[in-house]
């Protein structure tokens, strides 16, 4: 029953505020997890904008790219019920039509990732690592690496490029203090960066102060 006071009405009754407007914001979360509906069907034309999307903000190898797609298909047949197998046949397809644009070209992405990894001062193992983790095989690794080192992978090349990170984490010749005491450490450091123990030793013992 309501009762008018000072103007106003006010509801007796069980209490809570009975106003439409107390809801609105529950109301609107509801509507919102309804909107989320996670990734749409991947069809041959979202498979395709996805890969030039994709290509237009990263390099990539032929492998890397078909495995994000292949992805891609995999959801989309467990969340859709989409054809799983005519999704990877349309992406082995699509991989291939993009290599002979020149669009994935993995000799240039192994020789520009090579590059930038030797200028960091990675070590031929964990370059040739990364780029295996990308699909692309020993003999193109062994290519890029040769133009990244333009002599070849040598072991000179290693040595630089261990000088390279020592100077950049102050190990050995670059310590500031306590260089003795931290050798074995700055060994090992070196060492799981992928170079010889030889290539370390020959960084770390060097007389001469380098800045």
């Amino acid at each position: 029953m309501a009762k008018v006071m000072d103007g106003q009405t006010k509801r007796t009754g069980s209490g809570g505020d009975p106003s439409p407007g107390a809801s609105a914001p529950q109301a609107g979360a509801k509507a919102g997890r309804k909107r989320r509906r996670g990734p749409a069907p991947a069809t041959p034309d979202r498979l395709e904008a996805s890969a030039l999307r994709y290509l237009e903000r990263y390099a990539a190898s032929s492998a890397h790219l078909e495995r994000r797609l292949l992805e891609k298909v995999r959801r989309s047949a467990e969340r859709h019920g989409t054809d799983a197998e005519a999704g990877a046949a349309f992406v082995r397809a699509l991989i291939e039509r993009l290599r002979r644009s020149g669009l994935l070209d993995d000799r240039r992405y192994a020789e520009g990732k090579a590059l930038t990894l030797r200028r960091r001062g990675e070590s031929a193992r964990r370059i040739q690592a990364e780029l295996a983790s990308k699909g692309i095989d020993r003999e193109e690794s062994r290519r890029a690496l040769a133009a990244a080192d333009e002599e070849g992978a040598s072991e000179e090349a290693d040595l630089a490029a261990a000088r390279r990170l020592a100077q950049r984490r102050r190990l050995g010749p670059w310590r500031a203090k306590d260089r003795a005491e931290h050798r074995a450490r700055d060994l090992a450091a070196l060492g799981r960066a992928g170079f010889s123990y030889a290539v370390a030793r020959a960084v770390l013992d060097v007389s001469g102060e380098e800045e």
